[in-house]
């Protein structure tokens, strides 16, 4: 298994991120000003998007996995890698994710706790209503681990 950093061609990775983040245009906000990682084990499986929010915070903007390899670990170990990756780099990782009983669970198996939420976040800057799970996304949640 690797985690290569991606410099170039990030778009090349579009299917992926758009599985995270349903929105061109949302993607297109972050993903120039990001550092991008692509987990390989044989092939490639997950994808996340890093960027600098404050002078010692971090957020993953995206992390997706392909369908057919989700529930197989890949998107914790991008997480722990990227963790370690970053430590020393920030003292702080958010993430943001829709109120979902499929995401935050997830987070906080990867040690991230409530930080704050982001009224109408989904419903004030998407197109189009985010549905996960059968339930539209309202707010942003987001989540913080201390690095």
């Amino acid at each position: 298994m690797e985690i290569k950093n991606i410099k170039e061609n990030k778009k090349d990775f579009l299917d992926l991120l758009l599985l995270a983040d349903e929105q061109e245009s949302m993607v297109d906000k972050y993903l120039e000003r990001g550092e991008m990682f692509a987990l390989y084990d044989g092939d490639l499986k997950s994808v996340c998007v890093i960027t600098e929010e404050d002078k010692d915070v971090c957020e993953i903007k995206n992390i997706a996995t392909y369908p057919q390899y989700q529930g197989m670990g890949y998107g914790k170990q991008l997480i722990d890698g990227i963790l370690e990756i970053y430590r020393g780099k920030c003292k702080a990782m958010l993430v943001g994710t829709g109120d979902s009983p499929l995401t935050v669970p997830f987070y906080e198996r990867c040690g991230f706790k409530f930080s704050h939420r982001v009224k109408n976040f989904f419903t004030d800057n998407y197109d189009h209503p985010i549905i996960e799970d059968g339930v539209q996304l309202v707010d942003m949640v987001y989540l913080r681990k201390d690095l």
